[in-house]
């Protein structure tokens, strides 16, 4: 056993994860987390869900007691061999990360500890300097589409991060110089800017930085270490300061939700909740909820799998004593849905700008249900439920602890009334008809015009009221209610009007149906037609019957004798 692989089986000790065990059997250490502390802040259970980056590899339960001599819960099983997706976003990420910060370390004068990614910077005596986020929770990682990927962050949290460099003594020319030696070095402050005010400060190599945002939407955040240091030779000294940075493009994700509600004919009511970001759903009260597209997984970040300690002569690779984890969300195919499944709220309409798959973003060995096809990002979820209480309903975001501050507009409620429809045949030939259709409010007899109808809510990709199907074809109603079709085929002609989301106007009406009934010979005069029809072609028959007996007459034989 390699020695890699003998620290790997001590950390699937420290834990008991699935996932360990899987990546030794496969050899594959590079997707096994680096060794965590004992103090993780979380269960065994919670540890095994937070790794969706590693290589499922399932082993059975009678192979894993035999080689390792424990048991496993069944959600250990269940993560050794997919990922674990969540409805919410779940706090195990933020709680793993914190914990495990504390086991990363810097250098010290003589050696620099780095992530890869690090941005290194050279001074004369400071090398090897940078500065490198670590974490920054709250936060989700939102796979919106192929090339969209906004880290949303809340806007308070916190940012952890890592400062370190190491010190070039300069060299002596000949023996009787006198050596240089490190007076001092330190990290004098670490600053957190958003654009160019400075919103936190601090010092130190893990600096933990506790930050408050007051504008919500993309923003750019500069993390800035000042390092100084100062060298002594006996007769002079030198000082040295350098500033390093990074910068983080980031989504400050401030939610502010624009409810709409109807009561319908029958009594329920119904509720439209819209954002204009990803969200993850809202709750009716205590026993129902509605939910978007989004779902959630825990997985780390890789760029932090291994450091690089760097010397004046040497640089290693080493893996991580930490690893930060982070929350991501992803449109998932199960899609939109009320919940409790029976009895509860019926899903009535979903809005949405439709994206391509952003499943290429999800990385490898991540074994979550995220949608192929196109998808629509339910900015807008409609139900119909029995009653809302208003004061109960409540906005979760897709980032963990920011709820939406529900904002209730004066044209927030819609009227919902029941329509009525009538269809009559109004002229008619052999040949064809015209049906003359009516739509009017039951309640107010008033005209329901369709056609050039303004569309109200901007979401919604209704833009009227809706529209009536007739005869294959699809109508709409003037300004008096009233629409005409002609039609030339017998039978029964149906007129339904599909009304529409109630979103889409104000009033807004239920559906309704009618019929008529059409046939050549439905009516006095369309028989006296008909009649005259038939007179009219048999004429040249009776004609030819009549002469054909009066030339009887005249042939021999054919004399009736008196």
């Amino acid at each position: 056993m390699t020695p890699r692989d003998r620290r790997a089986t001590r950390w699937c000790a420290h834990l008991s994860v699935a996932f360990c065990i899987a990546s030794l059997l496969v050899g594959a250490v590079s997707a096994t987390p680096p060794a965590p502390s004992d103090d993780n802040g979380l269960t065994e259970n919670e540890s095994a869900t937070l790794w969706s980056h590693d290589r499922d590899s399932y082993i059975n339960e009678s192979t894993y007691q035999t080689q390792y001599n424990r048991t496993r819960v069944p959600i250990q099983q269940l993560a050794n061999g997919t990922d674990i997706s969540f409805t919410r976003p779940p706090k195990t990420a933020a709680t793993w990360t914190d914990h495990d910060f504390e086991d990363l370390a810097a250098g010290d004068e003589t050696k620099s500890i780095a992530p890869a990614h690090a941005n290194l910077t050279d001074g004369v005596l400071i090398r090897d300097a940078h500065v490198s986020t670590f974490a920054i929770h709250p936060s989700t990682r939102g796979h919106l589409t192929p090339s969209e990927t906004p880290l949303y962050i809340a806007p308070t949290g916190s940012l952890r991060a890592l400062v370190d460099y190491r010190v070039r003594l300069p060299s002596t020319n000949n023996s009787s110089a006198r050596n240089w030696t490190i007076t001092s070095h330190e990290i004098e402050a670490v600053r957190l800017s958003q654009e160019e005010t400075t919103i936190a400060q601090t010092t130190g190599h893990t600096p933990v930085l506790e930050y408050t945002l007051t504008d919500g939407g993309p923003t750019t955040l500069t993390i800035e270490a000042d390092i100084a240091v100062t060298i002594d030779n006996g007769l002079i000294s030198e000082t040295e300061t350098l500033t390093v940075s990074e910068t983080l493009e980031v989504v400050v994700y401030d939610l502010t939700a624009y409810p709409h509600y109807t009561t319908y004919p029958d009594g329920d009511t119904g509720v439209a909740m819209f954002q204009n970001q990803p969200w993850q759903g809202y709750s009716l009260g205590a026993n129902a909820s509605v939910r978007g597209v989004w779902r959630f997984y825990t997985a780390r970040d890789r760029r932090w799998d291994t450091l690089s300690v760097s010397t004046e002569t040497t640089n290693q690779t080493v893996d991580s004593p930490a690893l930060p984890v982070y929350v991501h969300a992803y449109p998932s195919r199960i899609g939109p849905r009320a919940e409790p499944l029976r009895n509860g709220p019926e899903l009535i309409d979903v809005w949405g700008v439709e994206h391509a798959s952003p499943n290429e973003t999800l990385g490898s060995n991540v074994a979550v249900e995220v949608v192929e096809q196109p998808y629509a990002a339910s900015y807008g979820v409609a139900v119909r439920t029995e009653t809302v209480d208003r004061d109960e309903l409540t906005v979760s975001g897709i980032v963990r602890g920011v709820n939406a501050t529900i904002v209730d507009a004066a044209d927030s409620h819609r009227t919902f009334r029941e329509s009525n429809l009538t269809v009559t045949v109004v002229s008619q030939t052999t040949s064809e008809a015209t049906l003359r259709i009516e739509l009017r409010d039951n309640e107010t007899s008033t005209p329901i015009a369709l056609a050039e109808h303004p569309r109200l809510d901007p979401l919604s990709e209704e833009s009227r009221t809706g529209y009536i199907t007739i005869a294959g074809e699809r109508v709409e109603t003037n300004s008096t209610g009233v629409a005409f079709i002609t039609v030339d085929q017998p039978g029964i002609y149906t007129a339904t009007y599909h009304s529409g989301s109630w979103l889409s106007s104000d009033p807004a009406y239920t559906p309704a149906s009618a019929s008529a009934r059409w046939h050549p010979l439905s009516s006095i005069d369309s028989w006296l037609v008909f009649v005259v029809e038939v007179v009219w072609w048999a004429t040249p028959f009776l004609v030819a019957l009549y002469a054909g007996q009066r030339v009887l007459t005249f042939l021999p034989g054919s004399r009736i004798d008196r």
